[in-house]
């Protein structure tokens, strides 16, 4: 049996962006800085070292930030970057100070201004990479079918000025070189891959050398260990300040992930990847920060209001979450093997799992085109090759406990389970996966508002009903739990985390829900069963049957 490996090449366009609300306010979005002046000191100065980066092809790298200021004061900040807490405790006394912050390599060079009140003194020496334009943070990601492998990344070349390609092929094999066309190789087995950029004079350049194994085709009784969580963001790893920056607990997720690649084989992050609002430095910042995840494993992502909602441009909702964006950059930045890539809904299948992908920013009521697609996508598995059918969206078409949510007395997006919860039931989905609610909470099997079982720990045969996980808690500003916990919540967590999921074989699953503050299991539950207990009737769920038949 062969796979395919599947190359998509992304080269970037500059997203225009509007005026956007966000999260509280951030320090610097109250500076006007179109309305700022140079005021040179001749004494001030402001010094960063080394001035160029990535001689050993790295793309980030640590420099040091020396200044000095004739009339210091602790109001005074570092630009490019502003920590709240920038100054040596003895700035304020000696007007000298150090910093040591980390770039990444974003297609252009750096400077540091030195800013004391409300205007810049001093500005740096330029800081560069050594090649700004070179491939950076590749994406992998499951292809439209189970044996296809995509991988994008991230570069200043354009098109018309180098010619892109990946060279690829089994670890320690031959390799052989893609120009974006699809070619095959055996599915057991890893394969190590490298991007590659032909300059119009003949020059290679090249990233990093990477890995990756071929996916388990559908019903292929193996291990299969499945992470999945929403809204995690970016944040800076020296601690500085910058635009949007709730989301604190998003590299202890990474970290964790990180320090845990080997004992997981893909990757759901469902909905607001980064929370860039119409910055495409923040899209930099985010896939350098997942990097050493998103090329080792498929990175599934989903359509959340960040990436998706603006007024008048065709999402559900009318609001500014996406900062303009209208999901260009999303679904620009990484591969989803969705029929149309602006309706961003999907299936992907896994070994023995079957993941139906919806968009919530779109709507999924019964008769619309995304109605059809989950029914289609539920209706079409086979069950006894592949046992594990998992539901996921953005904003909680299920159930939350969520406070706002409660207040509205829907408890869940209002509309959200009307329509797709008879599907649900009908096709006996497992377990169905929400972000949108910054926490974590498991329900019971429940259907209709009623739970199908009393069971919480360790369920044997029928679930009778599916089971809502809200993994919301990635890394962005945690949300509040209603003080009213409805019967159905068996367990919830205003913390960061993520859920692991492990298919032993067509009859053993194994559920865990890890912090990301020390990758601990805080909650789990197994289900054990066979084929005819999938095939067994429970409310809503049995074919109709008359005398005839």
């Amino acid at each position: 049996m062969k796979v395919f490996l599947n190359l998509l090449v992304v080269l970037w366009a500059l997203v225009s962006i509007e005026e956007v609300t966000s999260h509280g306010v951030q320090p610097l979005s109250i500076i006007a800085i179109e309305k700022a002046v140079i005021a040179l000191d001749n004494k001030a100065y402001i010094k960063a070292s080394p001035s160029v980066l990535g001689v050993n092809d790295e793309n980030k790298e640590w420099i040091n930030v020396e200044y000095s200021s004739s009339s210091p004061s602790t109001d005074d900040w570092i630009g490019v970057f502003s920590p709240a807490n920038f100054s040596n405790p003895k700035y304020k006394e000696t007007g000298k100070g150090s910093l040591k912050l980390q770039l990444i390599n974003q297609r252009s060079d750096y400077s540091f201004a030195l800013f004391s009140g409300g205007v810049s003194n001093v500005v740096s020496n330029k800081v560069s990479f050594a090649n700004p334009n070179a491939p950076l943070y590749p994406r992998l990601a499951q292809g439209k079918t189970w044996n296809e492998m995509t991988v994008t990344w991230t570069s200043g070349y354009g098109i018309d000025g180098a010619e892109p390609f990946v060279e690829w092929g089994p670890k320690g094999g031959e390799q052989k070189r893609s120009l974006a066309v699809t070619l095959t190789f055996d599915r057991n087995s890893m394969y190590t891959y490298k991007l590659g950029h032909k300059l119009l004079n003949g020059t290679y350049i090249w990233s990093d050398i990477y890995q990756f194994k071929a996916s388990p085709y559908p019903g292929q009784n193996s291990v299969q260990r499945v992470i999945i969580f929403g809204d995690m963001g970016k944040d800076e790893a020296d601690g500085s300040n910058e635009y949007n920056n709730f989301q604190r607990g998003s590299l202890n997720t990474t970290k964790q992930l990180i320090d845990d690649l080997k004992n997981y084989d893909i990757v759901f992050h469902i909905g607001d990847i980064c929370y860039a609002n119409g910055y495409l430095s923040q899209w930099d910042q985010f896939t350098s920060q997942v990097e050493p995840i998103a090329s080792r494993v498929p990175y599934m992502i989903a359509s959340g209001n960040h990436e998706r909602d603006w007024p008048d441009s065709g999402s559900f909702y009318g609001t500014m979450d996406s900062g303009g964006e209208c999901g260009v950059p999303a679904e620009t930045m990484f591969f989803v093997p969705a029929e149309n890539r602006a309706n961003f809904w999907y299936s992907t299948d896994y070994g023995m799992f079957r993941f139906c992908i919806a968009d919530t920013e779109h709507d999924w009521r019964e008769g619309s085109e995304q109605y059809k697609f989950i029914e289609h996508c539920l209706a079409s598995v086979d069950r006894q090759k592949q046992p594990w059918l998992i539901f996921m969206a953005h904003r909680v078409l299920g159930y939350s406990s969520d406070a706002t949510y409660a207040s509205e007395g829907s408890f869940a997006e209002p509309m959200g389970r009307d329509d797709l919860q008879k599907l649900w039931q009908k096709y006996k989905v497992d377990i169905a996966f929400f972000g949108h609610v910054h926490s974590y909470e498991r329900t019971c099997p429940i259907y209709q508002n009623k739970c199908t079982s009393k069971e919480k720990q360790y369920y044997k045969g029928s679930l009778n009903g599916t089971i809502h996980v809200v993994a919301g808690g990635g890394g962005a500003s945690l949300s509040q739990f209603s003080t009213l916990k409805p019967n159905w919540s068996i367990f919830r967590d205003s913390d960061y985390g993520f859920v692991k999921l492990t298919a032993f074989d067509h009859s053993n699953l194994l559920f865990e829900y890890k912090k990301s503050s020390d990758g601990n299991v805080y909650d789990s539950f197994r289900i054990s069963r066979d084929y005819r207990d999938i095939l067994a009737c429970a409310v809503d769920s049995c074919p109709s049957t008359t005398l005839a038949s």
